[in-house]
């Protein structure tokens, strides 16, 4: 019996006729059709045993695997956007303060500069005020020093003119008399 099965499955697969003609192309071999939709049955059957299951969970695990990192690219997505977002948020600050900062040392600037005008024209001011002092000191000194020269070349011709000697302090009196009459510019 093993010998017929066998013996047709070579006629089937050889596609010959049992009486040893060629069959056509359009001919019908119920042997044939039989073998061929048992060989399905049993490859389907063995495929199910075999591959199906371990094919079907490795489609699962990709599904999942896949759904995972769906979910998981959302979930950096929005943390991308929440840090870009927060980044923002920090670059304004940021922004704010250095313009605050910016401000101050405006100010302080504008401050130093103020108080340093100040002092300036204070110190211009103080030094103008000892200068006229010192020349008015100085015009007093010359002044006096004059008054003296003056006198005592007063003194000098006068007693040659008068040739008679005065007392020293009624010749000063005299001189300083003179003097007062005469202005002091």
């Amino acid at each position: 019996m093993l010998n017929y099965i066998l013996a047709n499955f070579a006629n089937i697969l050889l596609f010959i006729a049992p009486d040893g003609e060629k069959p056509s192309l359009l001919s019908v071999n119920p042997g044939l059709i039989i073998w061929t939709i048992i060989i399905f049955i049993i490859l389907l059957f063995l495929l199910r045993k075999i591959a199906w299951g371990p094919l079907i969970k490795s489609l699962h695990t990709r599904e999942e695997m896949i759904k995972n990192s769906i979910e998981n690219a959302e979930s950096l997505n929005k943390e991308a956007q929440r840090l870009i977002e927060e980044n923002k948020k920090n670059l304004a600050e940021a922004n704010a303060q250095s313009m605050k900062i910016i401000n101050e040392a405006k100010d302080m600037a504008n401050k130093l500069r103020d108080e340093i005008i100040t002092k300036a024209t204070d110190d211009a001011k103080k030094i103008s005020d000892q200068a006229i002092r010192d020349i008015e000191q100085q015009k007093e000194s010359a002044l006096n020093e004059m008054r003296d020269k003056i006198s005592d070349i007063a003194i000098s011709a006068a007693e040659k003119i008068i040739s008679e000697s005065l007392d020293s302090e009624k010749q000063k009196r005299l001189i300083n008399d003179f003097l007062s009459q005469v202005p002091k510019n």
